[in-house]
């Protein structure tokens, strides 16, 4: 077996035992990453050198946003490109009776994301059009998360009022969080939490609350 199918199947393998995902939510992400693949061939979903690493570079790694927040039900995800993590979180969140807002302003990416969502039938509402005019019409989430979209300051100023509001952010980021919260502090002041990523060692997720 080649090192890429072996991280695959180990990403997948982690998906039942170390996150809980259930047989029926796998087969949903199964036939979400079938989809992914199909619509790559026209469109840019993701990066093409990652296709050959899709559940454990992406599945995997927008799945254990979950984890950290097992108990929200409403999320919101700006910028969700081609589902990441947007979609993946929907297929979770069947499961247990919660719902996410896909905000995406590409037109075929949008596209792709209705599609996925029509056809798997998940809890997921998609806008088409930028995040400071969706926003607004949209009830304040239990969550709020972005996936690289902008640097951690942008972000924040991008979800403001969801933050004030009361929902939590959480925004993976790579081996540069550090400096990202250095400057985020520089503009806004909030209490965080950083945990550890499971698809890359120096990468976290960030925890936002309390921003004022």
């Amino acid at each position: 077996m080649s090192p890429d199918h072996a991280g695959e199947r180990a990403a997948k393998d982690a998906l039942t035992t170390d996150f809980g995902v259930s047989r029926e939510t796998l087969e949903r992400l199964e036939a979400y990453v079938a989809l992914l693949t199909q619509w790559q061939e026209t469109t840019n979903l993701v990066a093409p050198s990652t296709i050959g690493q899709i559940w454990s570079r992406h599945i995997l790694d927008s799945a254990q946003l979950f984890a950290l927040a097992p108990n929200a039900r409403t999320w919101i995800d700006l910028g969700s490109g081609g589902g990441l993590p947007g979609l993946v979180l929907a297929c979770q969140l069947k499961e247990v009776g919660g719902s996410i807002d896909l905000v995406e302003s590409n037109t075929r990416k949008a596209a792709f994301l209705r599609h996925v969502a029509t056809q798997l039938a998940l809890p997921a509402g998609v806008h088409g059009d930028r995040i400071e005019a969706v926003l607004p019409r949209l009830a304040t989430p239990d969550i709020v998360t972005a996936r690289a979209l902008a640097p951690l300051a942008k972000l924040i100023g991008h979800s403001k009022q969801l933050l004030k509001s009361g929902a939590i952010g959480l925004f993976p980021k790579g081996r540069e969080y550090a400096a990202e919260l250095t400057d985020a502090g520089k503009h806004w002041h909030f209490s965080h939490e950083l945990h550890a990523s499971r698809t890359e060692p120096e990468a976290r997720i960030i925890r936002i609350t309390g921003l004022t």
